[in-house]
Order: structure tokens, then C-alpha cells, then sequence
């Protein structure tokens, strides 16, 4: 019998504060908690929708997770390519730098990710460089199979980015990131800037690299219909805690959560004729610097009964691989999106 592999990434506890300066002195008189406590896994080959609205710390925990910014508490653990599982958070900077290779980001915004100055050839070539493929033949042509495999001509490799469309300059970018065969991709709403047409193309780009490469994605988005596409499960953040986990198609066709049903009741049908549903929230997003007590969103959720205003619920599992963090989630029947 084969013994299973751990996740390729595991993440527990992620806390991520950012400290409010006032006065002359810039003391320290509160935190932002842009993540507040945050755990999930991703298996190899696998992909994991992050969602939720703005502001609500998707972002900030990609950011964690590869390290871009230091994370605060919590530990983030990865199964390196020798089969052995790391723990980034104590990794020396010379340790992190040789684990660069095995995860990547794509970034949000096409414009403002390449730099304007360089060339494709540098752009994309540039991690080669870094990780020491020294000689500029030997960049060129990894360069040009990148720029093949990701539907751009491998001529276009002396051109500067101001030259291309907004898809194509994505491509560039997800170009860029397979540069060094990377296990774990971490992409940031990389269709969010584009139109309807180019996203299609851009998903099935990023689902045929997925099956050719065995790619591992941690999929940031706030459109739903997106994430259903992609995902093979699914995160809802609110005001930096993840309210609820569970493969795409259960989470759609029963939420467990009232604000994951909120979510997928804002979500537009294509059919002009459809009935427009709507689940009444009352109030504003909760401020992370001052969160409510209890659970964070029962100011605004309509099921909200005493123990939700006084106490924060466990993030506890209620099914085959559904993690829910609600006092009521075994008893609420929500609606769904079909």
C-alpha cells in the first residue's frame, strides 16, 4: 500500500498585523489584522480559489505564503522537490533564495507588473540570470520556448511590453513565472484587468500549463464565476479569516456559511429572464483594525443569534473535506447558485 504524500503546501495559523503610527513619535496605537489566523492546504496538482470582497486579505496571505512580505505568526510549510517538508517561515535568506525556483507569482495587473524599460527577452530571461544561466544563448532559447508555449512568437522577444495587449502582456507574465519549472504558482486575480474573451483564453492557457506541468495553484479572485471554472476548492475570506473551505461544486450548490450564500447571491445569471436573488446584509464590512467581538461578520448576518456576538466560532470540519467556521453552519439550509 503507497503511503500518501503530504500537501505541497501547508498553512497554519497565517496572521498577518500591520501597526497603526499616530503622533509625532509614530507610536504604535493599534494593528490592522489584514490576516487573522488562516489555515488550508493545497495538494500537488491541485487548485485553490481564494475569494472574497476587497480589502478582505486575499492578497496579503498569497503574499505570506511566497514570503513577499513577512508574515507575522503561523507557519507555512512546503514539500520541496526532494520530497522533504520546509518550514519557510525559518528559512535563511540564502535558503528562501534557492527555494524561489519552486514558486512563482502571476500578478494582477498586466500594465504595471513588466517593467517598461526591459525587453521580453530580459523580462522574462531575468529569473534565468538570477538563478545562473549565465550565458545570454542559452536565455534566448529558454526564453523563446516560453514564448512559444504560452502562445507568443518567440520573435518577439526584442520588443518592450508597451507593444503588446493587455492578454498578452498576462502572457508574458505567466511567461515569466514558469521560467525556472516552478511547483507552486501562486496567481493574483490574473484576469481581473482583462476583457470577458481575453480571461477565457488566459484560464485555458493556465489549465493546459496546469496539466503539461503539474502545476500547483493558489487562484486569488473576487469573481465567483472564475473560481467555479478553475478552482477544485474553494476559500471564502472575510476581514482576514477564511469563514469557509470546500470543493467547488458542494460549496456552490449548498453554502454552509450565510456570507458564502451572500456571495453567490450577488453573482448575475446570463439569462435576462432569470429571477434577480438577493441576501439583505445590514451594515459595512467590519473594520479589521477594530473587528467585532464574536464572529466577525454576525453585524451583518441575518442568522446571527447571542452566542455569534460573544463568541468566535471553531473552524471545525462538518463533511468530507468542508471546513466551516460557523455556530449555525449544521443547522442553516442556504441557497445555493443553481
Amino acid at each position: 500500500m503507497s503511503v500518501p504524500q503530504p500537501p505541497l503546501l501547508r498553512v497554519t495559523g497565517l496572521r498577518k498585523l500591520f501597526p497603526i503610527r499616530k503622533g509625532f513619535l509614530k507610536r504604535t496605537v493599534g494593528h490592522v489584522r489584514a490576516v487573522d489566523g488562516v489555515d488550508f492546504h493545497i495538494d500537488e496538482g491541485e487548485t485553490l480559489g481564494l475569494v472574497g470582497e476587497s480589502g478582505c486579505g486575499k492578497t496579503t496571505t498569497a503574499r505570506c505564503v511566497l514570503r513577499a512580505i513577512e508574515p507575522t505568526a503561523g507557519e507555512i510549510f512546503m514539500r520541496v522537490a526532494d520530497g522533504s517538508v520546509v518550514e519557510l517561515g525559518r528559512l535563511r535568506p540564502a535558503e528562501l533564495r534557492a527555494l524561489r525556483r519552486e514558486m512563482q507569482m502571476i500578478f494582477q495587473d498586466p500594465f504595471t507588473s513588466l517593467n517598461p524599460r526591459m525587453t521580453l527577452l530580459d523580462l522574462v530571461g531575468e529569473p534565468l540570470l538570477v538563478h545562473g544561466m549565465r550565458r545570454r544563448r542559452d536565455r534566448e532559447e529558454r526564453v523563446a520556448e516560453l514564448l512559444r508555449r504560452v502562445g507568443l512568437r518567440p520573435e518577439y522577444m526584442r520588443r518592450f511590453p508597451h507593444a503588446f495587449s493587455g492578454g498578452e502582456r498576462q502572457r508574458i507574465g505567466i511567461a515569466r513565472a514558469l521560467a525556472l519549472h516552478p511547483r507552486l504558482v501562486v496567481a493574483d486575480e490574473p484576469v481581473s484587468a482583462l476583457d470577458v474573451s481575453v480571461q477565457a483564453q488566459i484560464l485555458n492557457l493556465l489549465f493546459d500549463l496546469q496539466a503539461e506541468f503539474r502545476l500547483t495553484y493558489l487562484f486569488v479572485a473576487h469573481d465567483l464565476s472564475v473560481v467555479r471554472h478553475i478552482s477544485d476548492r474553494v476559500a471564502v475570506m472575510y476581514v482576514g479569516r477564511i469563514v469557509e473551505l470546500a470543493p467547488t461544486e458542494e460549496l456552490f450548490r449548498a453554502p454552509r456559511h450565510p456570507y458564502t450564500a451572500a456571495l453567490l447571491a450577488a453573482v448575475l445569471e446570463p439569462d435576462p429572464r432569470a429571477p434577480v436573488r438577493r441576501l439583505a446584509l445590514q451594515g459595512e464590512v467590519a473594520n479589521p483594525a477594530s473587528p467585532p467581538g464574536g464572529c466577525y461578520f454576525h453585524p451583518r448576518c441575518p442568522y446571527a443569534i447571542d452566542v455569534c456576538r460573544t463568541q468566535a466560532p471553531a473552524w471545525e470540519e462538518i463533511g468530507h473535506g468542508r471546513l466551516v467556521a460557523c455556530h449555525r453552519a449544521r443547522e442553516l439550509q442556504l441557497a445555493g447558485a443553481e
